[in-house]
């Protein structure tokens, strides 16, 4: 399977994946939603800031799920996994209501040539899509 990860620009997560500071991928959820349950160890993983092009991709090492999580938990994991992740145990607070958390851990982080990426039909304000083939997705520009 194909992932499009879609990060906050302003975050400049893309730059921390690229170097290898940023080796964990997280998505924390109220409700269950892609990639929770839906991402395996080989998967690819497309990567873009909000507003740009696709410019990075990646392989799935491994894959972690979390469900009913509480403050005690979240900063459970924050404290195993916080660094390759980019979030500090202190940032445990504002993740409180989250019930749902996917690690995806990163391999073979590589830049690729730029693309533009069509997310109809995923909702406007999706972060994360999944398709057999990224191909579908991709504008010929």
């Amino acid at each position: 399977m194909h992932h499009l990860a879609i990060l906050a620009k302003q975050r400049k997560l893309l730059a921390k994946i690229i170097s290898g500071e940023k080796s964990i991928e997280s998505r924390w959820y109220q409700h269950q939603k892609t990639p929770y349950n839906s991402i395996s160890k080989d998967d690819t993983v497309y990567f873009k800031d909000s507003g740009e092009p696709v410019t990075v991709k990646a392989t799935v090492a491994a894959v972690q799920f979390f469900a009913d999580l509480d403050e005690q938990r979240i900063k459970t994991i924050l404290q195993q996994y916080g660094d390759q992740i980019c979030i500090p145990v202190s940032h445990a607070p504002t993740l409180v209501g989250k019930k749902y958390c996917t690690l995806i851990f990163l391999k073979d982080v590589i830049e690729i040539d730029p693309f533009h990426i069509d997310k109809s039909g995923f909702g406007l304000m999706a972060a994360w899509v999944t398709v057999d083939d990224i191909e579908k997705i991709r504008k010929n520009d």
